[in-house]
């Protein structure tokens, strides 16, 4: 005999497994409703609350309709490992793992050993399904890790500091010796851009088509890609770095400087959005966890890898022993770190933000690992070290269902024409970039006028009368005397004017402060015109 649980609204008895399906199409249906419903009893108009109670009865039934399609078109669940007993998940090796996968994903498991031309960078398309590699001795190749083969690879005989994708596998850039480069998915150079100079570290937006670029003097550049605009050039003041990643949330660019500082730049403003002290030493390695919009992690030379939540930057959430040279976020909120020849990756078992150990992977004794990247949409981590590249299975670290929307693994020639149409038309302008974009579209609150001179002598007379009416209060021992009463009425008057002189007295200032601009604005003397301070418009 099973426990039956009862579905109150209705009265009747439901099996405990249609009740846990019923709970489950609610947590779903919660989630597309993005937020409570509207209280439409306060309104007095009929017509209006007629009209948005169609509104609201079709918002209640999209949302129900997007559950129903979730349960139905994405079955699939992610998994990670369990251990059992006092077994700990970090203990087991990919030698453990292999075995129990399937033959496609045992096909992730493989090390390619180039030793004389690297260390590599990789880059990953939107989708998971094409990787970009590059060797630092100037070796480029492009790898369908769906079919596992090679598209292209070639030689540009130069050092290669970086690479990374554009809108799609057909174009990618290459940061070397003393410009980036573009090429084509056949290796034919298309662009070369001497403005940003011998860059260190490339990164794209890929929302507003910007290819960003920090060079070796401490310049960062953003260039529009469609019609090939310089949007920003800009000198961050801090010196040389070789750390800058994106966040997918706001597209701001976050750069790790020597003296321990992060910073947080936008192509519309020539200073800093966000400058933040992170660390007491300089800074290696930052990522951003692309679904929590206000997760960071950072770490530093002094062997600390914390992480910041970006609402509150008091200090960091948690503080994490160790050397990181690299950081990575994997879909589902993995951190892989890596440094040296030994990687770790962390996992926040308990959902507080509270990360903790959940695999280790030991490379060859001399690899000097350079980057760590988890594949998208798959539960692959591959790692760029000295001597090539490899890869390795993490479970749980890819999201399981792909919307074919947003990144199609399976894409079709047309379908790739078709969405680069689409992402055209929907470029975002450079301005959307900034702090929180939920601003965007809301209204700015109207602004204070000042109070015209009638209305302050106004204000002023009535703050006279009431002080006039107070009567103070009277006390023994001869503390009310005429003479004393007077004196206590001039100061209740007094202290009514004050705050009206004050005000004054300020605007007075202002206005002294705009006269004495004005007069060191004046024009000088040719012979004296080379020695005045010129304004830098950029």
């Amino acid at each position: 005999m099973g426990v039956k649980g009862v579905n109150p609204s209705h009265g009747a008895i439901v099996p405990p497994t249609e009740q846990k399906l019923s709970d489950e199409m609610d947590v779903t249906k919660k989630k597309y409703l993005r937020g409570g419903e509207a209280n439409l009893e306060v309104l007095k108009d009929k017509k209006l609350k007629g009209q948005l109670a169609v509104r609201e009865a079709l918002h209640l039934k999209t949302a129900q309709a997007a559950a129903n399609a979730e349960k139905y078109l994405l079955p699939s669940e992610e998994g990670y490992l369990e251990p059992e007993g006092l077994e700990k998940t970090w203990r087991i090796k990919q030698d453990s793992i292999a075995p129990a996968v399937d033959i496609v994903s045992a096909r992730n498991q493989y090390d390619i050993v180039v030793p004389d031309l690297g260390p590599y960078r990789l880059d990953f398309t939107p989708s998971g399904r094409y990787m970009m590699v590059g060797g630092h001795k100037g070796h480029l190749a492009i790898v369908d890790m769906k079919q596992m083969s090679l598209i292209k690879e070639f030689q540009v005989r130069e050092t290669v500091r970086d690479v990374v994708f554009l809108h799609d596998e057909t174009m990618f850039a290459a940061a070397q010796k003393k410009y980036p480069y573009i090429y084509n998915r056949d290796g034919t150079e298309l662009h070369c851009l001497k403005e940003h100079g011998a860059a260190l570290r490339l990164r794209y937006l890929e929302q507003h088509r910007l290819l960003a670029s920090i060079n070796e003097y401490g310049q960062l550049h953003y260039q529009d890609v469609t019609d090939g605009r310089m949007i920003g050039s800009y000198r961050t003041g801090f010196g040389r770095t070789d750390v800058m990643q994106v966040n997918r949330h706001n597209a701001l660019l976050a750069l790790g400087h020597s003296g321990g500082k992060v910073t947080m730049w936008s192509p519309t403003s020539s200073s800093a959005v966000i400058e933040m002290l992170c660390h007491k030493g300089p800074i290696s390695a930052i990522a951003f966890h692309p679904t929590n919009r206000d997760l960071m992690a950072t770490s530093g030379k002094e062997k600390k890898v914390k992480l910041w939540d970006m609402r509150n930057l008091k200090g960091p959430l948690q503080t994490l022993p160790g050397q990181a040279e690299t950081l990575d976020f994997s879909q589902k909120g993995l951190l892989a770190r890596g440094t040296g020849s030994f990687l770790q990756v962390l996992r926040d078992s308990s959902g507080t933000q509270k990360y903790e150990k959940y695999m280790t992977h030991p490379l060859v004794k001399g690899y000097q690992i350079e980057k760590v990247l988890f594949r998208p949409y798959e539960d692959v981590l591959c790692i760029g070290h000295s001597m090539g590249w490899s890869s390795i299975l993490i479970p749980g670290s890819g999201n399981p269902n792909f919307d074919t929307w947003v990144a199609n693994p399976f894409e079709t020639p047309k379908q790739r024409r078709e969405r680069e149409v689409h992402s055209l038309l929907d470029k975002l302008p450079p301005e959307t970039i900034m702090f929180d974009p939920t601003k965007i579209g809301t209204v700015k609150p109207p602004r204070k006028e000042k109070p015209t001179m009638e209305e302050k002598e106004a204000e002023l007379e009535a703050a006279l009368e009431v002080a006039k009416d107070i009567v103070p209060k009277k006390k023994t021992k001869g503390r009310s005397k005429p003479s004393k009463m007077k004196k206590k009425k001039q100061e209740i008057i007094a202290n009514a004017k004050r705050p009206f002189l004050e005000q004054q007295m300020k605007e007075d200032e202002q206005m002294a402060r705009k006269k004495q601009k004005g007069m060191e604005q004046v024009e000088l003397p040719t012979s004296l015109q080379r020695f005045a301070r010129k304004k830098v418009i950029i």
